[in-house]
């Protein structure tokens, strides 16, 4: 009886949805190190933004 080779083979290539699991992964750590990395800007972009009035600013700046 001759042995196919073929089962061997599947067993070890991962699933199309092992691979977008990855993928997923991947990019979800990646946007999550971009905001943290962004994360002070932001909150200092916030401050100015309180500072200057926000939206109740259209009075004094025309």
């Amino acid at each position: 009886m001759k042995r196919s080779r073929v089962g061997h083979a599947s067993r070890s290539v991962l699933s199309g949805r092992q691979v977008l699991v990855a993928q997923a992964a991947v990019v979800g750590s990646l946007m999550l190190a971009l905001f943290v990395k962004e994360f002070p800007g932001v909150v200092r972009e916030l401050r100015i933004y309180r500072m200057t009035g926000g939206l109740r600013a259209a009075r004094r700046y025309p």
